[in-house]
């Protein structure tokens, strides 16, 4: 038998964890990094390269080393957000076969879940050297606003890369996990859960090991990266300003800047001011090479970034409306996420909630922690006591009515596992079959919405409209996976399917794309 692992699959950085001796402990490589960078780079042939190797290859091998590639799981190839990732990194972005985005580097296209498994498969590679134990399987955590078609395409990057993934769930319940399990609170906490790539909030009820989530809110395009992007775009200005150049569409000088964003970021939380010298970024008109040098500090740094931390807060708002909670009746606030490092983040939190956050616990490994333990609990036979874990599904699922309308079906917030059902009726004469179409979003406009997937069904009695009634029943389970059934009430043939989105891997491609053999 080897051991279950906790991954936390990040936008910047990934982590993984396992219980040793009751303790959740995070595993660390050969040279003692715990946290390592979510980056694949691609070399000569086939060769690939991942993590901190990779990092530092992306100052002089932008168009090769692939970073933030969560950002693109699950998202279709027009969508608004996938247009913006395109003018940020210095690799290439295509269309995939069925309208899904994909990396393109070194004239090969691949799917984004194959650039996930790399890193997924990094994690288990670094968990077993430092352990000296196979990886039977793992708990992999995701944004508590992850839609379906983003859950499913992590459990392919998992297939890909070879490893059993026993859960997916949700990053803010994973550190609550992390914070709570084996202390007996009995008390309400919030999560603000700031990453590279989204924020969430989640509010969680505690009741000895019972971890409840209350409500949930988030935006899966909101995080560290953006920071760096505004810090990025604000050099490129200064850029101009000293040189008369300009280079916003110049690819490799904007990786070398957002490399340098980040690090001065990272700097700021720890000095008021920091000196930015980037060589080389461009040539002026004799051929010259001219780079940049400025410098940065808490109040420039504050006014970049004021209009993305309050973005987070209007989040926070919602969610405590759809908890029925004011900031003041929350007992705890948790921060998750390497960007709540900064200075600004923690100032704003304390402000908002009239608490200073809890500090106790690294933001950066608390998620991978908590998976560990669901982990443990799902795979150990000890006389521990096993969480439960209640969660709720963070947007909502409905089928599409005449007229381009969504009618709900499962609210968001709604607990899960559970199984709702609601009652269609033929809109047409002699309508012999339903086309169910299902989305999920907040807009009553199914333009608006995700659609996550499609099925038909048939034979039904031709009759005149409205009389003959369907039952659509939604079932997602604990990973928050949709399955979809509708049934003819006259005759109780049905059709089912598990919501596997038109932008997901088939399986076929999954097994085609499979590092190795799972070995069980």
């Amino acid at each position: 038998m080897g051991i279950s692992v906790g991954i936390d699959l990040g936008t910047s950085n990934s982590v993984v964890a396992t219980v040793w001796d009751g303790q959740a402990v995070v595993l660390a490589d050969a040279e003692g990094r715990s946290v390592h960078p979510s980056v694949v780079a691609f070399g000569y042939g086939n060769s690939v390269v991942v993590g901190a190797p990779a990092r530092q290859q992306l100052a002089y091998a932008p168009d090769n080393t692939i970073f933030s590639a969560k950002r693109l799981i699950g998202r279709r190839f027009g969508s608004e957000e996938v247009d913006r990732i395109r003018r940020s990194v210095s690799w290439g972005v295509a269309e995939g076969p069925r309208g899904d985005a994909r990396v393109r580097v070194q004239g090969k296209v691949y799917a984004v879940q194959e650039i996930s498994a790399h890193v997924l498969s990094h994690m288990k590679t670094i968990a077993e050297q430092a352990t000296g134990q196979t990886v039977d399987g793992a708990v992999i955590t995701v944004p508590a606003y992850f839609n379906d078609q983003q859950r499913q395409a992590t459990r392919d990057a998992a297939d890909i890369a070879g490893l059993k993934c026993l859960r997916i769930i949700n990053e803010p319940t994973a550190a609550a996990l992390a914070y709570g399990y084996g202390q007996g609170h009995r008390q309400h906490i919030a999560v603000y859960d700031l990453g590279g790539g989204t924020f969430d909030i989640s509010i969680l009820r505690l009741d000895d090991e019972l971890f409840e989530v209350v409500s949930t809110a988030g935006d899966t395009f909101l995080g560290g990266d953006d920071f760096d992007i505004v810090i990025c775009d604000h050099l490129l200005a200064e850029f101009k300003a000293q040189t008369g150049i300009d280079a916003t569409e110049n690819r490799a000088a904007r990786a070398k800047l957002l490399d340098a964003s980040e690090r001065t970021k990272r700097a700021l939380s720890k000095v008021p001011a920091v000196a930015v010298k980037v060589p080389g970024l461009a040539r002026d008109e004799s051929g010259n090479a001219v780079g940049l040098s400025t410098t940065l500090d808490h109040n420039i740094i504050q006014r970049l970034a004021m209009p993305l931390v309050q973005r987070t807060f209007s989040v926070v708002d919602e969610a405590l409306a759809q908890a029925n909670l004011t900031a003041h009746q929350v007992d705890a606030v948790l921060l998750v996420g390497g960007m709540t490092r900064f200075p600004l983040i923690r100032q704003a939190v304390n402000h908002y909630f009239g608490k200073d956050p809890l500090d106790h616990l690294n933001p950066d490994q608390v998620v991978a922690q908590g998976a560990a333990i669901q982990a443990w609990n799902l795979t150990s036979f000890t006389d521990a006591p096993d969480a439960v874990l209640l969660d709720v599904t963070p947007q909502t699922l409905g089928v599409r009515t005449v007229g381009g309308f969504v009618e709900p079906v499962v609210e968001r917030n709604t607990p899960i596992p559970t199984s709702l059902t609601k009652v269609f009726h033929t809109a047409q004469d002699l309508q012999n079959e339903v086309r169910i179409q299902v989305f999920q979003g907040e807009s009553r406009m199914a333009a608006d919405n995700e659609l996550l997937g499609e099925f038909v069904l048939s034979g039904l009695r031709a009759a005149p409209r409205g009389e003959v009634k369907v039952d659509v029943t939604f079932a997602l389970d604990a990973d928050g996976i949709v399955t979809v059934q509708a049934t003819d009430r006259e005759t109780g043939r049905a059709v089912d399917m598990t919501i596997e989105a038109s932008s997901n891997l088939t399986h076929e491609e999954v097994e085609e794309m499979r590092f190795d053999e799972i070995g069980f």
